[in-house]
């Protein structure tokens, strides 16, 4: 067992880090972003699927390639400071801690949703509590726990698949991919859809914390990414086949809803906790990688230092953890954050489009630049495909983050002088 020179211990290997990576990804989103996808791009739903996940698997590729050379926690923070310099690692950081937060805050009131929607705010905060206690106690308890919570989930959506699939209300027709709402209703849709995918980043976050990172991230960034797809991309034709486009898209709750129309209700309860337990895993794999996040940007300045500490004994970063989990525990206890997701959505195709461009400086052949240059691309088309309020707001915060960096290099250039 080795430890990074920061004090950050190296235990995790391929299978533990595709399950982190699968705890981000296949978790409440599938249960939740269907709808809002199908309501966007109608029968072009299977399309925007696509889509999506040709951008998110450029944007995994280089990640990926970006981590083995620079294995260290943070992830797009420090591949864009050290290949672009630190404005753009900075801007990278602001985006990612901000609209994952956002991201922490709707998980947790998803589980209250679920579990007690009568009390779902006490119910939030109460999962932050506890999952913030868990990751503190360290790497390998996160690991364990999410390693559950994967198994739980794809249990239950292999019985939505199978149920929805053998009754008698699928119909293959529904499953008709003409694109009635257009090509904005499908990008619309790839960007909404990507916020599901977007998971595998908190692989790259954990860089310090993976045994031999330049073997092990390039592995299991793609392998937890091609499993996510292809457990979407089941649950998407299975609902599909039952619902059709039009039913999909306004359903609340759209497997609850697809086990009920094919027939089995008893299968609903069976889903709602299937549900909670999904956005316990995303919740728990967003604070760890939003609080390895802030470790960096402290250790950096960007962050006040106290937030790099790292605990003696578990070699976690202690401070950083707490502090995300307090800020996380507000919001879930005041705000409804659901209008937040297309914020979150807009803040992580904005990361994501800074990891390839840093993936782009890596080498100047023509073929080693393709796949930066599609995930670049597609990462700017997404996030302006979205709702104008989301596409307004992540520019605003954006925005007050520029402003904040500016204020603060003119303030140490001065003292300086």
């Amino acid at each position: 067992m080795t430890r990074t020179d920061a004090g950050l211990r190296r235990t995790l290997g391929v299978r533990d880090a595709v399950v982190v990576g699968l705890g981000s990804m296949v978790g409440a989103g599938v249960f939740s972003a269907l709808g809002p996808a199908a309501r966007a791009a109608g029968s072009g739903l299977l399309p925007g699927l696509g889509v999506a996940a040709v951008v998110a698997y450029c944007n995994a590729m280089s990640s990926a390639r970006l981590a083995a050379r620079y294995p260290a926690s943070g992830g797009t923070y420090v591949y864009g400071r050290e290949r672009l310099g630190a404005f753009w690692g900075y801007l990278a950081g602001w985006a990612f801690v901000v609209g994952k937060t956002a991201s922490c805050a709707a998980m947790a009131l998803t589980v209250g949703a679920y579990v007690w929607p009568g009390q779902a705010h006490a119910v939030a905060v109460a999962a932050v509590v506890a999952l913030t206690a868990v990751n503190y106690g360290g790497i390998q308890k996160s690991a364990w726990l999410t390693r559950v919570i994967v198994a739980v989930v794809l249990a239950v959506l292999a019985a939505v698949v199978v149920v929805c699939l053998t009754s008698g209300r699928a119909d293959t027709g529904r499953l008709d991919v003409g694109l009635s709402s257009g090509a904005g209703g499908v990008l619309q849709a790839a960007g909404l859809l990507f916020f599901a995918f977007a998971g595998y980043a908190r692989i790259a976050t954990l860089g310090e914390e993976v045994r031999d990172p330049a073997r092990t991230i390039p592995r299991a960034i793609p392998l937890a990414l091609g499993i996510a797809l292809v457990v979407y991309a089941c649950v998407a034709v299975a609902v599909l086949a039952v619902l059709g486009p039009g039913g999909l898209g306004h359903a609340a709750a759209p497997l609850a809803d697809a086990v009920r129309a094919a027939g089995v209700p008893g299968l609903v309860p069976v889903v709602r906790a299937g549900a909670a337990v999904a956005a316990l895993g995303s919740l728990l794999a967003l604070v760890l990688g939003v609080s390895r996040t802030t470790l960096a940007m402290a250790r950096d300045g960007h962050l006040p230092g106290a937030l790099a500490a790292v605990h003696p004994r578990f070699q976690v970063p202690h401070r950083a953890e707490l502090a995300v989990g307090a800020v996380v525990a507000v919001l879930a206890a005041t705000v409804d954050v659901r209008g937040a997701i297309g914020f979150s959505s807009f803040g992580v195709l904005a990361y994501y489009a800074v990891a390839n461009a840093s993936a782009w400086t890596l080498s100047a052949a023509p073929l080693s630049r393709v796949v930066p240059a599609v995930g670049l691309l597609g990462c700017a088309t997404l996030a302006f495909a979205l709702p104008a309020a989301s596409v307004a707001v992540g520019a605003g915060v954006l925005a007050v983050g520029v402003a904040a960096y500016g204020v603060r290099r003119w303030w140490a250039e001065r003292r300086g002088a």
